[in-house]
């Protein structure tokens, strides 16, 4: 909000203007009704008639500038916290999205950012009209008669009474409401991403039910939510209704007694009626901020949640920008996944020379791909563990060691975009020609050109048009077009066919000359050309040597190699 403070100053000025001049219609009344009983004539009566067109369209327009002003501001804020909640979730670590649902996150930059602008816009704005001509009309109405002013706001503090009570009932409401809103939303995203496999299954019927069942109990609560907000606003139309009968028996007495006159009566009875809506309001503004307060809450949990990984608590001059040759070492590496889980890799010690390469294999389960993760930083290690070019991964700032990484995970995302925007996404300068490179040596660019429109064929939500194995060379092309240090390919020839994999492990050859390049395969054909192949049983290093080493050892790797040797002769002979 202090960004735009000076927006509300110039909304507060507007407003204090528009109820300043609403406050003085009834005084205007006053005396055109005074003026029926005394010197009456055309010209007073036109006078009058004036001012009150002038007065109403002088409040009208600074009514407008406060709307026009107040509301820009609040979706101006709108637009930044959402800017802003970008940028945080954007630099939160991997841990934080395993921890929390998509659902439950794009439920709060929805919804939730829709209750908090109420809250810092209309809110506001109602608030301030309120209170300001509330005042104003206390201090005509105590000129006018204490008395009766005394008796007319006599109802007040059952008011704030109801109004503290329903507002907290209203809040947690509507807590509750939106949790069970993330849980919809959630459900939603997890259907419309693994909507094939619902169709396989054929469980499209009871994933309905179960939509059903929770949009009913989102339903059922917010329909509390609705009653509850039902009885607010009629008992404080009661409340006010009371006064008016209190006013109008008090006030007519007091006129018949000489003590008021008919146009302080009617005045007093004007400013009753114009604070009708103001008491209205009320009601209304408790609802939206009991609303907003409640989001931004939820919010304000998403912006205070600071990435778990981020550049070393070192001096800017000390962190390292210069670009990564490729060594990577990992010494007596341990690392769990959170205090009290076991432990998923146990004194891994291995240097892999810059301009090497290394394959890792071993059972599900082993630790393969949390090796990996630790490279690029998606998870963290103490510091010493793991050296790149001979200094802690700590030293180098993290945009400097990603962008030296070129990374094909396991499970392959692309964007609802071109493919061509997919390969280029880690370098968005890449020529066309650089593209159509790396896709060749990928072996997918003769089938992506025979798409109607190539390259710029639309992949589709998560790359649904594309097979497994396209959407995979097409990750390995994203991670080649970068032309980085290290290469890491996570299983990243799993769903190809051997003669594939074939085709682009020899185009890689030439590539991958004087690049780190780590392997992570369950077939021998992959890793044997590779000059280091590690093994991992449970966390730790089994093995470790050249193909011809670890065949000789007669180990593991032996009987994964003996094993799919016969595999592909039961498949020739078959």
């Amino acid at each position: 909000m202090r960004r735009y403070h000076r927006g509300y100053l110039a909304g507060a000025i507007c407003v204090i203007c528009s109820n300043a001049l609403w406050i003085l219609l009834p005084q205007i009344l006053r005396n055109a009704v005074n003026d029926l009983t005394h010197h009456l004539t055309r010209e007073r009566i036109l006078i009058d008639a004036l001012l009150l067109i002038a007065l109403a369209a002088s409040k009208g327009i600074f009514l407008f500038l406060t709307r026009w002003i107040l509301i820009s501001i609040s979706r101006d804020i709108e637009y930044d916290l959402r800017n802003d909640l970008l940028l945080s979730l954007e630099s939160q670590s991997l841990s934080y999205f395993q921890e929390h649902r998509t659902g439950d996150i794009m439920a709060r930059t929805t919804n939730d950012l829709n209750a908090v602008r109420m809250l810092l816009g209309p809110a506001i704005m109602y608030s301030a009209n309120t209170v300001l001509f509330t005042i104003g009309a206390l201090f005509f109405m105590l000129r006018i008669s204490p008395w009766m002013t005394l008796l007319a706001f006599a109802p007040l503090p059952v008011a704030s009474l109801l109004v503290q009570y329903f507002g907290r009932r209203i809040h947690e409401r509507f807590e509750r409401i939106q949790a069970m809103f993330s849980d919809i939303s959630a459900q939603v995203q997890e259907n419309v991403s693994g909507v094939r496999l619902i169709r396989a299954f054929a469980q499209e019927d009871a994933e309905i039910r179960s939509f059903e069942n929770a949009n009913r109990e989102y339903i059922r609560r917010s329909l509390l939510l609705v009653r509850l907000m039902g009885m607010l606003w009629p008992t404080l139309e009661f409340l006010l209704g009371l006064s008016m009968v209190v006013v109008l028996w008090v006030g007519g007495h007091e006129v018949l007694s000489g003590r008021i006159s008919v146009g302080a009566f009617v005045a007093f009875n004007t400013y009753m009626l114009m604070l009708t809506w103001p008491v209205i309001a009320l009601g209304w503004v408790v609802n939206i901020v009991q609303r907003g307060t409640a989001s931004m809450t939820r919010i304000h949990e998403i912006l205070i949640a600071g990435p778990t990984i981020t550049d070393a608590a070192l001096p800017a001059e000390s962190l390292v920008a210069s670009k990564i040759n490729g060594e990577i070492e990992f010494r007596n590496l341990s690392f769990s996944y959170g205090d009290g889980q076991p432990a998923a890799l146990q004194n891994i010690s291995l240097k892999i020379p810059a301009g090497s390469s290394l394959a890792i294999v071993g059972p599900t389960g082993s630790g393969k791909t949390t090796l990996v993760r630790l490279i690029p930083r998606l998870f963290d290690v103490e510091r010493g563990m793991l050296l790149l070019d001979g200094r802690p991964a700590q030293d180098y700032r993290l945009e400097t060691l990603r962008q030296a990484i070129g990374f094909v995970p396991q499970e392959t995302f692309l964007f609802s975009e071109t493919i061509h925007e997919n390969i280029a996404f880690g370098a968005p300068d890449a020529t066309k020609e650089q593209v159509l490179a790396a896709a060749n040596i990928a072996s997918i660019r003769d089938e992506i050109l025979e798409f109607p429109r190539g390259f710029e064929t639309m992949v589709g939500e998560r790359g649904i048009t594309l097979s497994g194995g396209q959407k995979q060379r097409t990750a390995i092309a994203r991670a080649l077009v970068r032309e980085p240090s290290i290469l890491i390919l996570d299983d990243a020839l799993a769903s190809v066919d051997t003669y594939t994999e074939e085709r682009i492990l020899q185009s890689l050859a030439a590539v991958l000359r004087g690049r780190t390049t780590i392997l992570i395969s369950h077939r021998i054909s992959t890793v044997r050309h590779a000059d280091q192949i590690a093994v991992l049983v449970d966390g730790q290093i089994a093995e470790l040597g050249s193909h011809e080493e670890l065949v000789a050892r007669n180990g593991h790797y032996a009987r994964l190699f003996e094993k799919q040797m016969l595999e592909e002769e039961l498949a020739v002979a078959g």
